[in-house]
């Protein structure tokens, strides 16, 4: 089952911007004779929602940028390089990554994701006994989880009090969902803990016996002899060299960068989000390396793999311009696919359309604030209706925002980037942690609702 999932995807699973130009046709091909909407309406659509992730894909490419150049600081990569010893065997390399990754996204998804790839990495570089894109695979099946946790953005934003909650969900939410109603509810904690014992089982029997790829070791060292040009230049003694490797500089802007956290998040009572956790890694890359000049270089290396998301970004903001768009006729694609869960739908089994549902959408919208846009206002009315909790609902569109992350190359191509590798690589071991988890999932909201 597993060679048949890994060459299928070989075989048809395109290069991912190919992949995401395809989806914008079947966006558009669909939307038109459900939606009522001309080819212009469509256009108008795709064209209007193009730029809508630009704020969001400069985010992430500093997520990974300032990700990987904190995991080239020479401490940090000995620190990593003794855990990547701790494993005696090539199936306990991979259950400890997905463990590591999962844990890591439940935590922060943006911290996870890269967290998971360098620690895999890292293994590969000790070990030649472990598959390499399974490896990857495993670091990368950990951020199932991620909406499930206390980074989701679906939760916290029930969670956050404000007239735009019930404005978003048509006055089916007024007052805020608790963290403990949602995420911190014990159906959920036992569901994620299931999904990973999962996934880490899963990961682990997949490990091939013969034929395993394995990677040079050299391909994967991130040092290309830039610490000893730093040495030589250290000693220049003109007034411009000498700031370039002031490390007095490199503590100003991290602690500037603290003090901003600590009033934000401390004072403030806000939580981690994503600008958070890039001010972390910035602040920690600017201390733990060198001088300020050694920081920068190690920063233009890592910026060559930020060019998936670059491109492909602004293709899945026009993918989401055209599922929910509206046009003349009133309608919008997302609206008619959450239309038709909720007519086949009872108490019961409404938490678990709800999922499928959000995993479909996913694979044209990969975005929590998307599907809050497109779901909410249907589902929590309907979801009152039908006497169903809201943290439930909640969840649901949670659960399903993340599980088809697993086959949507939209979030993996950070991870790609690091680990150099293509989608194909990897999604054929994921589509099998497509079906573990999915099962764990379906039978776990269904528990939640009887």
């Amino acid at each position: 089952m597993i060679k048949f999932c890994v060459r299928l995807v070989q075989r048809w699973l395109p290069e991912p911007f190919i992949f995401a130009i395809l989806l914008t046709f079947v966006a558009a091909i669909v939307a038109m004779p459900l939606c009522h909407q001309t080819p212009l309406e469509v256009v108008e659509h795709w064209g209007d929602g193009i730029w809508n992730l630009l704020a969001f894909a400069m985010q992430m490419a500093l997520v990974l940028v300032c990700g990987s150049t904190l995991a080239a600081a020479p401490i940090v990569k000995r620190g990593i390089d003794a855990m990547a010893r701790l494993p005696q065997s090539a199936p306990s390399a991979i259950a400890l990554v997905t463990v590591v990754s999962a844990l890591a996204c439940w935590i922060n998804w943006g911290f996870g994701l890269i967290v998971g790839v360098v620690f895999a990495k890292a293994i590969a570089r000790q070990r030649s006994d472990v598959d390499y894109r399974l490896l990857i695979a495993s670091a990368y099946s950990g951020f199932v989880v991620w909406h499930a946790g206390i980074s989701g953005s679906i939760p916290l934003t029930m969670a956050t009090p404000g007239d735009s909650l019930a404005l978003a969900t048509n006055g089916a939410l007024v007052d805020p969902v608790p963290l403990g109603q949602t995420v911190i509810n014990w159906h959920n904690l036992a569901t994620v803990l299931f999904v990973i014992i999962g996934i880490t089982v899963a990961n682990t029997l997949m490990h091939p016996k013969q034929g395993i790829l394995t990677i040079d070791p050299a391909l994967l060292n991130d040092n290309n002899g830039d610490d000893k040009a730093s040495a030589s230049a250290s000693t220049d003694k003109t007034p411009a060299q000498r700031l370039e490797h002031s490390r007095l500089l490199s503590w100003l802007v991290a602690l500037m960068l603290v003090a901003y956290l600590v009033i934000h998040l401390g004072m403030g009572g806000a939580g981690l989000d994503l600008g958070g956790v890039i001010m972390i890694f910035l602040a920690l890359g600017l201390v733990l390396h060198s001088t300020p000049v050694d920081y920068v270089r190690a920063f233009g290396k890592a910026t060559t793999g930020a060019a998936g998301i670059i491109l492909q970004f602004p293709f899945y903001a026009g993918i989401m311009g055209i599922v929910t768009g509206v046009g003349l006729s009133g309608i919008s694609l997302g609206g008619v696919m959450a239309d038709a869960c909720i007519r086949i739908s009872n108490p019961v089994t409404y938490p678990l359309l709800t999922f499928l549902c959000a995993a479909v959408l996913n694979l044209f919208v990969p975005s929590g604030g998307g599907h809050w846009a497109v779901q909410a206002p249907v589902m929590f009315t309907a979801g009152a209706n039908l006497g169903v909790d809201p943290g439930l609902t909640g969840m649901a569109i949670a659960w399903g925002d993340a599980w088809t992350n697993l086959i949507q190359p939209f979030w993996a191509l950070p991870a790609l980037a690091i680990a150099r590798l293509d989608a194909k690589d990897i999604m054929g071991y994921c589509l099998i942690d497509l079906l573990v988890t999915g099962v764990i999932i379906c039978a776990g909201l269904l528990i939640w609702a009887i």
